[in-house]
């Protein structure tokens, strides 16, 4: 039951600031903003939301393609991909472009400042869903026109697909953003944006849901609630051994989700199953650094919630 996932792929360069932003934004200053930060430790990964719920995919167990338009620098994340034994026959390179790259500092509160560059993911539209094959699709991040393509020819196709809309939210407005849900299986958002998409589209969190098979908010330390089937079930948070990095767990929770849908498991057992990848990225720096296989996953899952998975 393969799943297309229709994102970027993306070089991410991460830096730490050893302080806190909110002591050096002040509220009365904002008009005039010019601030610096010393990041003293920096680092350079393989990144972008198609790239991530991919790698998370493929550990789980699960199978995915990548649909995504890459640069003249692709190479050696192509190799990393590959290695990964990860399927990219629907990755098209744009020769007078850049990769998608995303500069963010984080600080000590994991509050997190990005800059990003999108570069050929600009020419995401240029690729078309191929449904032979494919079970499942999740629209996510991507190239403004390449996110209403994609979704419009899912929906063409009758291929049950998530609409992850992420930082790309703020590209649509009220009436595309009702077409794109009405378009979905699914919808999955972080609480912030679950609050913007309520906002832009004049309907509540609970009417979504209504014109949905599910809708998923994601919550940080909180949790998750999946409102499905008339009801909203509360998803807890798996307990991360420590919290070292959070770029990329919204990516890793995705996984989770296209992992439950491959394998027919209920929402409760999905939703935790998502929950305890996102747990796992946290862990470790980067997006796709943290390795498990589904053995060893099967244990933590046991080990956090006193079920079998």
């Amino acid at each position: 039951m393969t799943a297309l996932i229709c994102g970027s792929l993306a070089y991410d360069t991460v830096m730490t600031f050893q302080g806190r932003f909110r002591e050096h934004i002040l509220p009365d200053r904002i008009h005039l903003l010019n601030v610096s930060f010393l990041v003293p430790t920096m680092r350079r990964n393989f990144g972008g939301c198609a790239g991530n719920i991919a790698y998370n995919l493929r550990l789980l167990g699960g199978d995915g393609l990548i649909m995504a338009t890459v640069g003249h620098d692709f190479t050696p994340y192509r190799a990393w991909l590959g290695e990964r034994h990860i399927a990219l026959k629907h990755v098209r390179v744009v020769p007078e472009e850049f990769t998608a790259q995303a500069f963010i500092t984080t600080d000590l509160d994991n509050n997190q400042i990005t800059a990003f560059h999108p570069g050929a993911m600009n020419y995401s539209h240029l690729n078309r869903i191929a449904p032979e094959g494919v079970r499942f699709g999740i629209v996510a991040p991507d190239g403004r026109q390449g996110m209403l393509d994609h979704a419009a020819q899912f929906a063409a196709a009758g291929v049950p697909f998530i609409f992850d809309p992420g930082q790309g939210l703020p590209m649509f407005n009220g009436e595309e953003l009702r077409g794109l849900i009405g378009s979905a299986s699914w919808v999955a958002v972080n609480d912030y944006e679950g609050s913007m998409l309520a906002e832009r589209t004049g309907w509540p969190l609970e009417q979504i849901a209504t014109r949905v098979r599910a809708l998923i908010v994601t919550r940080g330390g909180e949790g998750s609630w999946i409102y499905a089937d008339g009801k909203r079930h509360e998803i807890p948070v798996a307990r991360a051994a420590r919290v070292v990095d959070p770029t990329g767990c919204g990516d890793a929770y995705r996984a989770g989700l296209l992992y439950g849908l491959q394998r027919g498991y209920d929402w409760p057992t999905s939703g935790r199953i998502a929950s305890l990848a996102g747990a796992i990225k946290i862990e470790s720096h980067g997006t796709q650094q943290h390795e498990y296989d589904p053995s060893k996953f099967a244990a933590r899952y046991r080990e956090s919630f006193g079920a079998a998975l």
